[in-house]
């Protein structure tokens, strides 16, 4: 368990920061740009279990969910090292998210057109964290363009938990009967 006495350490007002492994890296560097996008994500899904409370299920698939993507972020910080064993996101957390996908979207009508963000709060702030875990897949793309190296499963985690919280967000708006359809051309 992580224990964290003090807070502010002064070391990161240079513009930099430390990998798990002790070696410092620019605030703006790919890796770290993964990971913080992974903490944006985090922290949208909190906002969104705000409104989650009255249905439990969908909590707490979020719930756990939470408690992953600081796995993910523990990985993504963490470059390969033989130094000690990381914490790395493994196939079988994947496999969790896409048995809870499938589960919560069996209760789903198929869709007729894409959803725009929005219905209910919590659909709300579900999509916002969809999006947010998109940009997290690009900064890690972006990061393993530049020569970082991630576990495959971390990759497909990303993946599957901007999937999962899409159909999250679908089952906060009444199991999809309050989603907000996008119309083509509606307003030309």
């Amino acid at each position: 368990m992580v224990k964290l006495t003090k807070i502010y350490t002064r070391s990161g007002d240079d513009g930099s920061t430390a990998l798990a492994d002790g070696t410092r890296r620019a605030k703006h560097d790919a890796r770290i740009a993964a990971y913080g996008a992974v903490d944006e994500t985090n922290a949208a899904l909190g906002m969104a279990r705000l409104h989650t409370k009255q249905q439990p299920t969908l909590d707490a698939v979020l719930a756990r969910l939470q408690n992953d993507l600081f796995d993910l972020g523990a990985d993504l910080a963490t470059p390969d090292t033989k130094d000690f064993e990381p914490l790395r996101v493994t196939p079988q957390q994947v496999a969790r998210l896409e048995t809870e996908i499938d589960e919560l979207n069996e209760k789903l009508a198929p869709l007729d057109s894409f959803v725009l963000p929005g219905g209910s709060a919590a659909a709300a702030h579900l999509h916002l964290a969809r999006t947010l875990m998109r940009r997290a897949e690009r900064r890690l793309s972006a990061a393993m363009e530049a020569g970082e190296s991630f576990s495959e499963a971390a990759r497909q985690f990303i993946n599957r938990a901007s999937d999962l919280l899409f159909v999250a967000a679908r089952i906060a708006n009444n199991d999809g009967k309050n989603d907000v359809k996008w119309v083509p051309g509606q307003n030309r």
